[in-house]
This record gives C-alpha cells, structure tokens and sequence, in this order.
C-alpha cells in the first residue's frame, strides 16, 4: 500500500481541485493499492492530525470547482520553527507523517508554504510541491496554476470600470492584487486597456502620474483609470528602510494605497477622483481553461514524481515544458516583474505610463 498526503495551504487560488484531481486520479489509475489522505486546512491539518481518508468519487466534478475541497491556512515560515505554549509544529509534522505512515506528501502552496515543504524535506520527509498561487512569482516557474484566472477576473473588473469612469469622466485608481509583485496587475493593466499602470517593483512619483493625467486630459481623453497593485511603491517609500516602510504602511491602517494616492493626485490635478478594489473576488470563482488545463497536468507531473519516488522537488512549466527543480533552488525566492523586459519596454512605447517617468509624445 502507497499511502500519499495532500494539503493546501496559504492563499486559495481557482485551480487547487483541479490539481489535486490531476494527481489523485493519475496515481488512482497508474497504482492498484493506494491511499491518498487529505489533509485539513493547510498545514494546521498536519500538525494537530485533522485530516480524512480520501476516496476516488472524492475527486470528481471538481474539476471546475474553484476554492479547494481540503481547505486551507496560512502558517507563515517565520513561526513554523518557534515552539509557542510547549508546542513545536515541525516536530508536530514529523509526528503526524510518520504514525500515518506516508511515503510522500504533496504540498500545492506559494511561497511561504514552499518554504515550509522545503524544510520538511530537509527534515527527511519525501515531500513534492506543486506551485500555487494567484500572484505567479514562484522562482524557477515561468507559470503558477490560478494566475490566468486571476488576470480574466482582475481585467473583467478594469473593463467595467472603464464605462463607468467614462460615463463621468472620472479618474479612478483601482487596487489589483499583488502585494510584493505586480504580474496580476501588469497583465490585466495592458489587457483592460490601463492608462497608468503602478507596480511594486516601478516606484512612482506622484508628479509624474499628476503629468500624464493632464497630458492625457490635453489629447482629449475624458477618462482615465490607474491599474495599482497593492503593494505600490513611491519614489520616496523606496528609499526607506523596510523597518520604517512597514511603520509607513501601517498608518494607513488597514486601508489600500489606492486612497493614499488618490488624496495625492487631488492636489495635483482638477478632475474627479474615484478609487475601487478588486479584492478577493480575484481569488474566487471558477478556474479558466487554461488554467484548468495545465493544473490538470501539473497533477499529473506531481503523480509521476512520486511513482518514480523523485521526492524534494518542484513541478515547474519552463518553456512551455513541464519540468521538475529541487525545492531548495526555489524556496525563499521570489520572481519579480522583469522592470527590462519586452512586456514593461513594449507596453511603455504605446504610451502607458508606470509613473516612473514621463512618456514620449509627438
């Protein structure tokens, strides 16, 4: 009997069933005796044992279902090592791996939680990932698996605004997902049609986006909207240290930087202003196709991983190819926005601005 381990954690995203169905009905068909455990709510279903017995009807129609039928936590790396009220969580894992007697858990996580799935393999569990999460900036993966139905949701909601900031002749500054990087709000900025785009990597100066409003305004646009990821950076808040811009941050006290720089442009320029937030909705719903597609296949890889027990890896798709990297070479690292590439360099000769200069004009 193979007996495999299954947990989501961290954000959800919209194609963590159809991974998780890949993979079960890969290693369903391919292996006569087999048991696959589901594992509650993330890693917490591993430390405190919550976690059921997995059936093959368990994975059906759930291809297109969004969410994840396991639940999921977020159990950020810093705390996984520090033993809180006599109870150490690491030890806890080891603990929950070994009475059930696993011969490999498959962990569909971001970042944080690759981190994680990296230190238990280091601790001598036979652990895969499989790279989720909405914001694609897994290192070592040209794609995550929930990231073009993020970008459908994100770019669906930009169109909208855009009637109704026509209608007005409004500016609106619009929050995006993507707190330390801006793929979700580049993509869906350039498809929707975005006059300014703000990303976490591109600090802006407010000046510059006041610039290109009015400039625009003089060409005879009445509208204008500002696709900003969440973790938008001005010029000044770069040059912070990361101590005192999470102090900066903090005074805004839950609110999204979309009304901080809203108030600056008011200063700046005479037109109405509007913000709006994307939020949670680009998490929500169900998977694309793409996106259902290749998870599909994600699972699949992640299967064949474990029945040729090539444990401590990554499933990757680099050059349209899916591929496998140890869990070592991509934990802790993150994929930013490349501020030199094709996509920034195109999308700026076609005059939209990221708020770090002005651009060109006859």
């Amino acid at each position: 009997m193979v007996r495999v381990g299954i947990l989501t954690s961290g954000g959800d995203c919209q194609a963590l069933n159809a991974t998780m169905r890949g993979l079960a009905k890969t290693l369903y068909q391919q292996k006569k005796d087999i048991e696959i455990i589901g594992f509650l709510d993330g890693y917490k279903g591993l430390m405190y044992e919550n976690y059921r017995i997995m059936k093959p009807e368990d994975f059906e129609d759930i291809l297109n279902l969004g969410g994840t039928i396991l639940g999921t936590s977020r159990c950020p790396f810093k705390k996984m090592c520090v033993i809180e009220n006599g109870f150490d969580k690491v030890a806890a894992m080891k603990k929950t791996y070994q009475k059930l007697k696993l011969d490999c858990l498959a962990i569909l996580g971001g970042n944080g939680s690759l981190k994680t799935a990296n230190l238990l393999s280091q601790e001598g569990l036979n652990v895969i990932g499989l790279p989720k999460t909405i914001d694609n900036d897994t290192w070592g993966t040209d794609y995550t698996f929930g990231f073009q139905s993020a970008i459908d949701i994100a770019t669906r909601y930009l169109d909208e605004i855009q009637t109704t900031a026509a209608s007005h002749s409004r500016v609106f500054v619009v929050e995006i997902m993507g707190h330390k990087v801006g793929h979700i709000c580049l993509s869906a900025g350039i498809a929707a049609g975005a006059d300014i785009i703000l990303l976490p990597e591109i600090p802006y100066d407010i000046e510059v986006v006041a610039g290109e409003i009015e400039k625009k305004v003089k060409a005879g646009k009445k509208h204008i909207v500002i696709a900003c990821a969440e973790g938008a950076i001005s010029k000044e808040e770069s040059l912070l240290s990361k101590k005192h811009y999470k102090l900066k941050v903090a005074t805004r006290e839950g609110h999204s930087v979309v009304y901080e720089i809203a108030n600056k442009l008011s200063h700046y320029i005479d037109k109405e202003i509007r913000v709006s937030c994307a939020g949670h909705a680009q998490r929500g719903g169900q998977p694309c196709a793409y996106d259902r597609e290749i998870s599909t296949l994600f699972g699949i890889e992640g299967a064949k991983l474990i029945m040729n027990k090539d444990f401590g890896k990554l499933v990757v798709f680099v050059n349209h190819r899916l591929d496998a990297i140890p869990l070592e070479e991509t934990a802790g690292k993150l994929k930013y926005v490349d501020v030199q590439g094709d996509t920034v360099k195109n999308a700026k000769l076609m005059g939209i601005s990221f708020g770090d200069e002005m651009t060109l004009s006859k």
